[in-house]
């Protein structure tokens, strides 16, 4: 299976999307699922998703709403509230790319 490219997003590009790109990287891996991440502000986002070959955004902070890929909200991800709902939409959403990725 190919290792998925995702865009991890905050405020700053740096440090929240940081942890949850490290954090996210962990729980797969624990799944057998290889991801790789860039991490980026909100104004970066948009030209990263025309440039690159991302499968999905998880955004701590407001990104715009023209992205053409899936954007999940990694806030509750970051603080621990709620990991199994965010992980459960993540595990979804690979199901499906993989699945569309198979016909």
């Amino acid at each position: 299976m190919r290792t998925l490219n995702i865009l991890t997003v905050c405020g700053s590009g740096t440090v929240s999307s940081t942890m949850v790109a490290q954090k996210l990287k962990e729980a797969l891996a624990a799944d057998g699922i290889t991801i790789t991440t860039t991490e980026v502000k909100p104004t970066q986002v948009l030209g990263h998703v025309e440039q690159g070959s991302y499968d999905f955004v998880v955004n701590t902070t407001p990104v715009p709403d023209n992205i053409p890929i899936p954007v999940i909200n990694g806030v509750g991800f970051l603080t621990g509230l709620e990991e199994e709902e965010f992980l459960e939409e993540v595990h979804q959403l690979i199901s499906r790319i993989r699945a569309a990725e198979a016909n």
